[in-house]
């Protein structure tokens, strides 16, 4: 009878790690509602500590909108009619000292104890004031309901910026219901849990499949999920500050012809999922790693079919992207563009043949 070599206690080791790893599909199952369960219960906590905290949140979350509605209303123009009786749009920077027109309220207004509602029109003036400041000042009575606006009290106008009626731009973000602000909270906290929980929710993804590599394979679970938390970071960060706030700034121009009453939960779920999304696309390099280093991608690979990916990332741009314009919906894929390349020297640097040991 032939005679096979006996294998070694280190052969024996490996083989019944091996062995190990295999599970049958309802083992798959269980591993995979243990997985879940522990990621609902861990993002539920971080919920709990987010729901204290979530004034903040959205306090933060609402900064850009506020800042793209300041920047807008400074440079907002006002309705005037002349005394030739033409109706014109006038910035009121192009106004000069000693002209006279009549001035059209765009919004609601308060001028001492009056209130002025919206479409009031009152005859006015550029003129100085005692310390030299060039405001515009009411030429005429304006009968309010039962108050009456004498001559000569200056408008709350800057004549620099714009029209400067509203000192906190926060009422322009509006709920509809009662409960509404409750329902917004909630979401808040929920949102900012899931971005808390990413290293975790990652971890656990990565126990999950690691039965299904090679044991040096499951050693990459400490740079995968640090880059990947690092990375999410960044594009949730890049989307906050860089890509947002020209979006809000072109889609309020588009709003400069009508009433704008932006509606909270439409505004939060909009900056929310497109922070979560550039988080999600920011992940291109750890994934890079980990599918190099077990040898299922190259940098020459991606080299080859970089035409492909150009075209895949300004797809996705188009679909991220919140407007319809070309310079918006590049200012999405440049991001992209940069993880891609960044991916090609992680792929180059980590990359490495697949093998079985």
């Amino acid at each position: 009878m032939p005679r096979f070599p006996k294998k070694s206690n280190e052969e024996n080791e490996t083989g019944e790690e091996e062995l190990g790893g295999q599970m049958s599909f309802l083992e798959h199952l269980d591993e995979l509602r243990k997985r879940l369960i522990r990621s609902m219960v861990f993002v539920f906590v971080a919920a709990m500590f987010c729901w204290f905290v979530s004034d903040r949140i959205y306090n933060f979350l609402a900064r850009p909108v506020q800042h793209a509605l300041a920047d807008a209303q400074q440079h907002r123009s006002v309705t005037i009619a002349g005394l030739n009786g033409q109706v014109l749009l006038v910035p009121l920077s192009s106004l000069n000292p000693n002209d006279k027109l009549r001035f059209v309220f765009p919004d609601p207004t308060r001028l001492g104890t009056a209130s002025i509602p919206a479409g009031a029109s009152v005859a006015a003036r550029v003129d100085k004031d005692s310390q030299g400041n060039v405001g515009l000042y009411t030429d005429e009575q304006l009968s309010a309901g039962n108050e009456v606006v004498p001559k000569d009290v200056k408008l709350p106008v800057d004549l620099t910026k714009g029209y400067d009626k509203l000192p906190d731009v926060n009422d322009k973000l509006v709920v509809t219901t009662a409960l509404e602000p409750f329902a917004l909270y909630v979401k808040v906290s929920l949102y900012a849990a899931l971005g808390l929980s990413v290293p975790f929710l990652l971890w656990q993804i990565w126990a999950f499949v690691a039965p299904g590599l090679y044991p040096h394979e499951r050693k990459y679970v400490t740079p995968f999920i640090s880059l990947s938390t690092i990375f999410f970071v960044l594009g949730a960060a890049c989307a906050y500050y860089l890509i947002f706030p020209p979006a809000a700034k072109y889609l309020l121009g588009l709003g400069q012809d009508f009433r704008l009453l932006l509606k909270a939960d439409d505004y939060f779920d909009f900056i929310i999922l497109l922070m979560l999304g550039m988080g999600l696309v920011a992940q291109m390099p750890a994934i890079t790693y980990v599918l190099a280093r077990i040898g299922l991608v190259t940098a020459g690979w991606m080299l080859r079919v970089w035409r492909m990916a150009v075209v895949i990332i300004l797809i996705v741009a188009a679909v991220l992207s919140p407007t319809n314009d070309v310079p918006n919906m590049l200012l999405f894929a440049a991001p992209m563009f940069l993880l891609y390349a960044i991916s090609i020297i992680v792929a180059w640097i980590c990359g490495r043949e697949r093998r079985a040991i």
